[in-house]
């Protein structure tokens, strides 16, 4: 029973470390996590995306993935709830085919349509992810998705089994396995072409 204690803290430990580090690097990265440049995220949703393509950047955050997509698509559109992230956005990053729009995901009435939707990071902060998910198939026929994998690492595992916390966010709803994201996906009438696994975190691309 001692040594589980003693597992138990160290492992709180472990998780304490990895959200300082993580504060630290972005301070030190002037607000940007040096994981979307180490990772070179960005890349997976330029391949996927073409120069003709109108572009919806959901839960767009402070806007640094949707300024990247407006020097390649031909419009892009950002929205994000966080009226801190869409006054940094608008600031920060200017382009004739790029517009933030402050507003909920969950409820925002597009009078638009587009040719691709991304979703980066987003669908674990959501609890009815299903019913979202089916409301955006009149809203595009393509989405570029990023979910974090549970199966990341054994530590992970083993925190989950111990009880203690073991999400990379304590908002996420859900950490994916590779089934578990099919299905959701096949149950909001959405089909994964091709994914890859990378750094940790499930990237695909679906279609309805």
């Amino acid at each position: 029973m001692f040594i589980r204690f003693v597992i138990k803290m160290v492992l709180r430990v472990d998780n304490f470390i990895y959200q300082l580090l993580s504060f630290l690097a972005i301070k030190q990265e002037g607000g940007k996590h040096p994981k979307h440049r180490l990772m070179r995220y960005h890349q997976f949703f330029l391949d996927n995306i073409s120069t003709t393509d109108k572009v919806l950047d959901l839960g767009c955050g402070a806007g640094f993935l949707a300024f990247v997509l407006a020097q390649k698509a031909k419009e892009v559109v950002g929205i994000d709830i966080t009226k801190e992230n869409i006054a940094k956005a608008r600031q920060k990053f200017k382009l004739p085919n790029l517009k933030f729009i402050l507003g909920d995901i969950l409820e925002y009435n597009f009078k638009e349509s587009f040719d691709v939707i991304v979703l980066s990071n987003v669908l674990e902060h959501l609890k009815e992810r299903v019913d979202f998910l089916k409301r955006l198939n009149g809203l595009a026929p393509k989405i570029l998705i990023r979910v974090p994998l549970l199966e990341r690492d054994w530590l992970t595992l083993y925190k989950k089994e111990l009880g203690v916390e073991y999400r990379l966010d304590k908002g996420h709803f859900i950490e994916y396995t590779f089934s578990s994201f099919k299905k959701e996906l096949l149950e909001s009438g959405w089909e994964i072409s091709h994914s890859l696994t990378l750094f940790g975190e499930l990237w695909a691309v679906a279609f309805h």
